[in-house]
């Protein structure tokens, strides 16, 4: 009777150990599949500055140079297409075409130095500049949480738990094929 009693108190233990690592791993997971969302969410933050920026600075440069009507365009396209986009995936395509047009129009708006020393112009550039910038480390914050959440998912004992809950791995962004290379700068 005694020894029935030790393999129960054993069991019920062990069941308890067991409840008690699913219920921490499961928690674990989902912290940090928040964290990533969190950090994408920051992104977006990020975008929608730079989205609600850009109309300002268009209409600041476009009276100045209308001969660059059509970078002026690709860059309220790329606007309206990451207005338009609907899930993080369509929201990157949309914002990285956004950075192929602005950079374009940052190339033209430097060889024109009339225009740059416009004290609104340059201040616009700035707040640009400083936006796209804090886009960067968003999206670097965001490949760490994805980077960390994709870990937590792969690692044993708690890959186990994230099958059983059917967490599953997020994509690292990534940037656009030539993003490696600089805009060619011609004076």
């Amino acid at each position: 009777m005694r020894s029935a009693a030790i393999v129960l108190g054993a069991l019920f233990g062990l069941v308890i150990l067991v409840g008690l690592f699913v219920w921490s791993s499961y928690n674990g997971l989902v912290t940090s599949e928040l964290n990533v969302d969190n950090q994408w969410a920051q992104v977006e933050v990020q975008y929608q500055r730079r989205y609600d920026l850009v109309p300002n600075l268009v209409e600041s440069v476009k009276g100045i140079f209308e001969q660059e009507r059509a970078i002026i365009t690709a860059v309220t396209e790329a606007r309206t297409r990451y207005g338009d986009a609907v899930d993080p995936d369509a929201q990157a395509a949309a914002a990285s075409d956004l950075d192929s047009a602005l950079s374009r129009l940052l190339v033209i708006v430097e060889n024109y130095p009339e225009i740059r020393s416009q004290q609104n112009v340059q201040s616009l550039m700035d707040e640009l500049a400083g936006t796209e910038n804090r886009i960067a480390v968003e999206r670097a914050r965001y490949n760490i949480a994805v980077t960390e959440f994709n870990g937590k998912l792969r690692r044993f004992p708690s890959n186990l738990v994230a099958r059983m809950f059917g967490f599953e791995r997020r994509t690292l962004y990534q940037s656009t094929t030539g993003a490696d290379q600089p805009p060619p700068v011609r004076f």
